[in-house]
């Protein structure tokens, strides 16, 4: 018959478990330090770094991408650092200017398009609003898109929505895009049409015509869409946010 371990035995093995968490604990505080202490030494680098090619951050979009990413990689958003150090830079004082200037458009535009913008039509504004004045600083998506983050500060007024591969639209007016309404962006940006039909819609969505009509009756509602009723057989919508400049202007 096999003996039952005794309460010496069972003490001596909580005190061997005890003894194995506590240096289990200090591995992971030597660990967290040495790597506490290699991120403030690439702190200090990256710091450095961005003094000597301060310029070439603020002029140079690849550059400042590749900065962003660095930045992000050790937990440091120059954006929100408003003291100190990173506010010499002047990085952050760039994407809140342009932060502005996007307000600015989607305000001036939004009579036309209901107040959903592309980014493209939105990138090609900014720089014509911009001027020759600085023109050396090229904007691009990412720094539209990184930009595009502050507004969140008022609430869902302002959000970029991905309506392909590599495409984005910007919303500047309360409310919340249903999945309904945002797969009708999707279909437009993807086929490169600016005007929607039902008919279009059942078919290349496979939906119901109750469905697509109500998605496209909120869009109106909405003032996303014009509805032209001019055609033959049904109506068809046009999406002014889907317009090329060339329209637009």
């Amino acid at each position: 018959m096999r003996r039952r371990a005794g309460v010496g035995a069972i003490q001596k093995q909580k005190l061997e478990q005890e003894k194995y968490k506590d240096k289990g604990t200090v591995i992971q505080e030597n660990q967290f330090e040495q790597m506490t202490k290699q991120m403030e030494v690439f702190r200090g680098n990256l710091e450095e770094f961005a003094t000597k090619y301060k310029n070439e951050i603020k002029k140079n979009s690849q550059f400042r991408r590749q900065f962003q990413e660095m930045c992000s990689s050790i937990g440091v958003d120059p954006l929100a650092s408003g003291k100190g150090f990173w506010s010499v830079l002047g990085i952050g004082d760039f994407y809140y200017e342009l932060a502005v200037q996007i307000v600015e458009v989607c305000m001036a535009t939004s009579y036309k398009n209901g107040g959903i913008i592309g980014l493209d039509e939105l990138r090609d504004r900014l720089i014509k609003a911009r001027g020759r004045n600085i023109q050396h600083q090229e904007i691009t998506v990412d720094d539209l898109l990184c930009a595009a983050k502050k507004l969140k500060i008022f609430g869902n007024g302002f959000c970029v929505i991905p309506v392909g591969k590599g495409q984005y639209m910007v919303q500047s007016v309360p409310g919340e895009l249903s999945m309904d309404q945002t797969a009708v962006l999707k279909l437009l940006s993807s086929s490169g049409s600016p005007c929607v039909s039902l008919s279009s819609l059942k078919v290349q969505l496979n939906w119901e015509e109750t469905r697509a009509v109500n998605a496209i009756s909120q869009m109106v509602i909405e003032g996303l869409c014009w509805v032209d009723s001019q055609n033959e057989g049904e109506f068809s919508y046009w999406f002014p946010a889907m317009f090329n400049e060339c329209i637009t202007s």
